[in-house]
């Protein structure tokens, strides 16, 4: 485990494993990197350098008022990034994880990076007349009211019980407070990045839970239809948290991605 502190001084904490070509990762929010355990064995056995980070106010990072805005939260994987002299990385994110990349490339662009994997992360998230594919059933009129703690369960199927057992151990190393971080799940839900979808010119991913019980699935051919070199697979039997949920399905689908795109 490494430490980096950001530029406005806020201590995050992520695991730097494996040589190659740098894969940065993102999970949801309130959740912990313990749970990309299986990607990462994966990725650092098939050749490839993982960075995987705990954002702010989650896992082993440090809790704190400021910064709780998506448009920082993108900063600090950009200072990150910066420092570690990363060359052309992929972005791997799950949930919010990869609405912060989306918001990464909003505000610094493609150009340094290889591709972008979004897992079971709509574009939009309130849906309206324009947009019918994002978080069940909120819309300007439930909004913000609808993202009131607990959401409800994200996963439709067990997780291993290797993995269980290391992202309990996480979770109650470094609880989560949701109530200090709400300002973030607002902010992060008032968002629309359909318009840096449309301009993305790197190979985008969109994997979705068959049964993930926030988003449609549908959203992510949708979503990958807006790109130019943009694709979309629909894991079966599981829910928002595709890769912990079908591991083995979904490492196929990662490194296939990743290796034709190298």
């Amino acid at each position: 485990m490494a430490k980096f502190q950001t530029s406005d001084h806020v201590r995050l904490e992520y695991d730097d494993l494996g040589s190659g070509i740098p894969v940065v990762i993102l999970t949801g929010i309130g959740g912990c990197r313990q749970i990309w355990t299986n990607q990462i064995a994966q990725l650092t056995a098939s050749g490839f350098r993982v960075i995987n980070v705990d954002a702010r106010n989650q896992g082993a990072s440090q809790r704190t008022s400021k910064g709780l805005r998506i448009s920082r939260h993108a900063m600090d994987v950009y200072e990150l990034i910066h420092h570690l002299k990363l060359e052309r990385p992929f972005l791997l994110g799950n949930s919010m994880g990869a609405a912060t990349f989306f918001a990464y490339v909003s505000l610094v662009g493609d150009d340094g990076i290889r591709g972008l994997i979004d897992v079971d992360q709509s574009p939009k998230m309130i849906n309206d007349e324009t947009w019918s594919y994002g978080f069940h059933n909120l819309t300007w009129e439930t909004f913000p009211e609808l993202l009131k703690f607990p959401l409800g369960p994200a996963t439709n199927q067990p997780l291993g019980d290797q993995l269980y057992r290391e992202v309990k151990q996480a979770q109650r190393a470094h609880p989560y407070d949701p109530d200090l971080n709400r300002p973030l799940l607002i902010d992060h839900a008032f968002q629309d990045w359909r318009d840096v979808i449309h301009q993305f010119d790197r190979p985008l991913l969109v994997i979705a839970g068959q049964k993930s019980p926030y988003f449609n699935p549908a959203f992510a051919a949708e979503t990958a239809k807006m790109a130019e070199f943009g694709q979309s697979v629909v894991v079966s039997e599981c829910g928002h948290i595709v890769m912990a949920e079908q591991p083995q399905r979904f490492n196929h689908v990662l490194m296939s991605f990743i290796e034709s795109n190298c």
